[in-house]
Formats: structure tokens, sequence, C-alpha cells
């Protein structure tokens, strides 16, 4: 039995998120993780480097941007927040159009906390 994770999963991993699930196959990616800080409001920290593995694996031709839907779970079945990043927000920063400060303000935008 091959217990290795790669790929995208593999690199959220080693970067320190808690994958739960991730799906790739659509237009949409959409990953779900386990929060390492289970408490009122979502860690930008870890926000950060969940999209920091999306920006490194676009950068390497590992991936092609596409829309992230990410939702943080404080233990199975409690959701502590939702956010997203446009897969335009990816293209626009890796071609120096937004700044890392401008792309981190438009995904903490997106952030809903608490029970959906």
């Amino acid at each position: 039995m091959n217990d290795v994770i790669s790929g995208l999963e593999g690199e959220l991993r080693s970067n320190g998120i808690n994958v739960e699930s991730l799906d790739t196959d659509g237009e949409t990616v959409e990953l779900v993780y386990l929060t390492a800080f289970p408490d009122v409001s979502v860690n930008h920290q870890e926000m950060g480097r969940a999209l920091s593995t999306f920006v490194d694996a676009f950068g390497h031709g590992e991936w092609d941007p596409a829309r992230v839907d990410a939702t943080v779970l404080r233990h199975e079945e409690n959701v502590q927040g939702t956010w997203h990043a446009e897969a335009e927000w990816f293209r626009q920063y890796a071609e120096y159009d937004i700044t890392g400060e401008e792309f981190s303000a438009l995904v903490i935008d997106t952030l809903s906390e608490g029970d959906r």
C-alpha cells in the first residue's frame, strides 16, 4: 500500500495545512482543511500558507490557476469559516499587477466566519 501523498495535497500538507479534502477536478478547487488554530477567527497566517502553496505551484508550472474555495474546520462538522481566491488574482500576482499585500487583502475580504 502506497501512503505517499503528492501533488497539491502533498505540498499543502508540507506547508502545515491539515487537508481533509481537496478536489481539483472541476473549474473550482475545493479545499477543506482542519485548522491548527481552533479559535473564533480564521488564522490569516494559515490562509497565507495555503495560498502560497497555490502560488508556488503556479510559478513552477504545476497548476493552472482556478478559483480556490476553502472551508476551514475547527473539528469535524464545525466550520470556523470560509474564504476564496479568484483565478485572476493568482495571475495578477504572478505578473506583478498586484502586490502580495493587495492579493492578501482581496482574499481576506472574502472571509466569512462562523458556522454555515
